[in-house]
């Protein structure tokens, strides 16, 4: 059975799909242990619909936060995911969307607007400080992926409340300093996350 909804501290974390526009070489669903994120395995047998996610996460103001994560990248079910978080919302929740930064590129449009009221805070995965570093670690399907997630990033402000870009320190010719220039250029925050360490 799929694990759709899993709880980690005060958040609920959504495992809405397993497609991916990247395939990082750091995400543990390339490695041997698989999907899974503490005790959780995020293997889908399934991708789920609106009602079956709404059901796993019962009552949203239970928790500090409602995050879209998984192991696949949430924005690749787009409708799916403004119908969830217009729920969430309307029940009180808070919407955090951890993302690639590519779902205009995906869907050829500026999607942000849609997100606007619905997702209170983003969290974009920049990564890598040059478009050659990038596609070493993450392997984006699309050309053009690092510029159009540093564009997602600059965009994102005007209608999101909170965003967030991350990198992670410990990969290979990763300057995290250099990440946190180019997020804070674009007039967003900055995490420094561990290699190896998910959720």
């Amino acid at each position: 059975m799929s694990q759709i909804a899993y709880p980690i501290r005060n958040n609920l974390y959504l495992n809405i799909t397993d497609r991916c526009t990247l395939k990082c070489r750091f995400c543990p669903k390339h490695q041997a242990q698989g999907p899974v994120v503490h005790e959780y395995d995020l293997s889908l047998d399934h991708r789920p619909e609106v009602a079956e996610i709404t059901a796993a996460i019962g009552n949203p103001a239970d928790y500090e936060e409602i995050v879209f994560c998984g192991f696949g990248e949430p924005t690749l079910r787009l409708k799916v995911l403004l119908e969830v978080a217009r729920w969430i919302k309307a029940r009180g929740g808070k919407v955090r969307l951890n993302t690639d930064g590519l779902a205009n590129l995906v869907n050829k449009r500026n999607v942000l607007p849609e997100m606007q009221g619905l997702v209170d805070s983003l969290s974009v995965s920049l990564n890598a400080q040059t478009p050659e570093i990038y596609a070493r670690h993450c392997q984006p399907a699309l050309t053009g992926s690092w510029q159009a997630m540093l564009d997602f990033l600059q965009e994102a402000p005007k209608y999101i409340p909170q965003v967030t870009a991350t990198a992670i320190d410990g990969l290979e010719d990763v300057d995290i300093q250099a990440c946190e220039n180019l997020a804070r250029q674009r007039g967003v925050n900055f995490r420094r996350r561990q290699l190896d360490k998910v959720g």
